[in-house]
């Protein structure tokens, strides 16, 4: 039965590839407080384990699956990156940039004391780093080296074994250094710092949420009684006299009618009035000095939350404040920011700023939502159709820009493939997020593309190597995983440090832009609990993109100084 299985493997390595996914997203998923071993490093060990058997798997499909993935991760990233290196996130990108220089320089420092090879230094970087996309442009670059090729297969299967090693210290020493070691080495009160960012912003914390009998905000109706304060007023006066407060009038019935109140409604006695706002405000502030009618026709309005890509160039760069005094905002509520490939929570304060890219959840009757909208950007609703055309289009463009070989001398210089298709995804991904008529990727087909494509990469990546991990494994020994603490740990407090002093950030984000320029996720979901706050997101989005593109790119730039 044994022999049989193996046999069936090796004819059929299509099977092998994808019992390695199986078994790699399911231990992947088990976390221990938030940390674990992930998709990707519980593939590659499954990668390896089954790659004993000897196990032969055609090259073209590792190219393009990694093709596939690279493009996914510059589409999703792009918007943010060019808005960072452009507008007011330069300090941010530049201290990305800053920050990624020291996440190269110190697994550099490591390879060369401890007389690693070229493989093995770029396994450890990846591993360190936790950027395992680096280990594709690695091996473009070493196979360009023009070694013979039993050395280039040494080189190539020695790159997983120093990744595995250095990849789990890379995750959960990451948060170790920055969630729990940060505060105490800056000094600072990372829960008291939010709270205080929070209040200098005009922010406060929310309670409950969607998913929740409680509902935030609410469309009520009560009765005008004679001689009431907002009789004679308008709807816009009598909403201004809540200072502070968004609630908007809604709807009117007068004389058994039911109208659409405007700016200029004027409010009479005996009208019943449908009042939009906070729960609290509508309960405590106007429920407690008039009358709350149960009027079913009044208030079946249509409403729904509705997802809106933000486009306009009015819109970028304005905050809270300022949008919420434009027309179109008028009925309308803001739910929640989402920005970025991560999918960072954005906190909802009266500063915070709007950027291209962003997306906005609106709550509010369909009409008021469908204006704020189109004065916004796009309603980006729910889709399951990808444009493949577009897609295939793209990766064959930035493919083929990449593998265009321009020389110095005698040095051929090139972006590569995966270079190329990783610009391409940058170049197409901004254009998406301004001119959204286009190139439409639903998030669920970004995903499948960025994990599952770089799932497969690395699965034939540790079945390929498998038989030389044990080998090298022993040959390396306990010293690389000692070399990885260094090459993590170092990077990440020389960045604290040049954040705080240098840059001058706010404390509340300081480590936020430390997690983002390293790309690890894992940290920021710990900063954010020790801080009880989303403000550490704040300094994520823009420090992700800029470092997750260089720190990709250094794959080839380390094999490049390691020759």
């Amino acid at each position: 039965m044994v022999d049989w299985f193996a046999n069936t493997l090796r004819s059929y390595p299509e099977i092998a590839i994808f019992l390695s996914l199986a078994l790699g997203y399911y231990f992947g998923s088990f976390t221990y407080k938030g940390l674990g071993l992930g998709a990707v490093t519980a593939t590659l060990i499954a990668a390896v384990i089954i790659g004993q058997l000897g196990i032969t798997i055609s090259p073209p499909l590792k190219a393009t699956v990694f093709l596939m993935f690279l493009f996914a991760v510059g589409y999703g990233v792009g918007p943010q990156f060019v808005r960072g290196i452009a507008k007011d996130g330069v300090p941010q990108a530049l201290f990305a940039a800053v920050v990624c220089v020291f996440c190269l320089g110190a697994p550099l420092i490591a390879a060369k004391v401890a007389g690693y090879d070229i493989g093995s230094a770029a396994g450890l970087y990846a591993g360190s780093q936790t950027i395992s996309a680096s280990m594709g442009l690695a091996t473009d670059a070493i196979n360009r080296l023009g070694l013979a090729p039993e050395e280039t297969k040494r080189l190539l299967d020695a790159m997983p074994v120093a990744y595995a090693v250095t990849y789990i210290f890379g995750t959960v020493g990451s948060a170790i250094v920055l969630a729990l070691l940060g505060p105490a080495l800056l000094g600072i009160d990372l829960e008291a710092e939010c709270k205080r960012y929070e209040e200098e912003h005009g922010g406060k914390k929310e309670l409950g949420g969607a998913g929740t009998a409680w509902h935030n905000y609410e469309l009520r109706a009560f009765r005008v009684k004679d001689g009431g304060r907002v009789v004679g007023l308008t709807a816009r006066q009598a909403e201004a006299l809540i200072p502070e407060q968004r609630v908007f009038v809604e709807r009117v019935r007068r004389g058994g009618k039911v109208l659409d109140a405007t700016e200029d409604t004027v409010i009479q006695a005996g009208d019943i009035v449908a009042v939009a706002g906070r729960r609290e405000v509508l309960v405590s502030l106007i429920g407690a000095a008039a009358e709350e009618v149960d009027d079913r026709e009044l208030l079946a309005v249509p409403v729904e939350g509705v997802d809106v890509l933000v486009t306009s160039k009015h819109a970028d760069g304005k905050t809270l404040a300022e949008l919420a005094q434009m027309p179109s905002s008028r009925g309308v509520f803001l739910r929640r920011i989402v920005r970025g490939a991560t999918a960072t929570d954005i906190p909802i304060l009266p500063n915070t700023k709007i950027h291209r890219g962003d997306i906005l959840t609106l709550v509010g009757r369909t009409q008021d939502t469908s204006a704020a909208a189109k004065a916004l950007g796009v309603a980006d609703r729910p889709s399951d159709i990808a444009d493949v055309a577009f897609i295939g289009a793209a990766i064959a463009i930035g493919a083929l820009v990449g593998a265009f070989v321009y020389k110095v001398g005698d040095i051929p210089l090139t972006l590569s493939t995966s270079g190329g298709a990783l610009i391409s995804g940058l170049v197409f991904g901004w254009l998406r997020s301004v001119h959204p008529t286009f190139g439409r990727i639903p998030s669920s087909t970004v995903w499948f593309m960025n994990s599952v494509g770089l799932n497969i990469f690395i699965a034939v990546v540790g079945i390929s190597s498998g038989p030389g991990f044990i080998a090298g494994l022993q040959q390396l020994g306990f010293s690389l995983f000692l070399w990885g603490i260094f090459a993590t740990t170092v990077p990440l407090i020389l960045a604290m440090y040049v954040g705080k002093y240098v840059f001058r950030f706010h404390p509340a984000i300081l480590l936020g832009c430390c997690s983002g320029a390293r790309t690890t996720t894992a940290s920021l979901g710990m900063i954010n609990d020790r801080a009880k706050s989303q403000i550490p997101g704040l300094g994520y989005t823009v420090t992700y993109a800029v470092g997750n593109t260089l720190l990709t790119v250094w794959g080839m730039v380390l094999v490049l100084l390691m020759s």
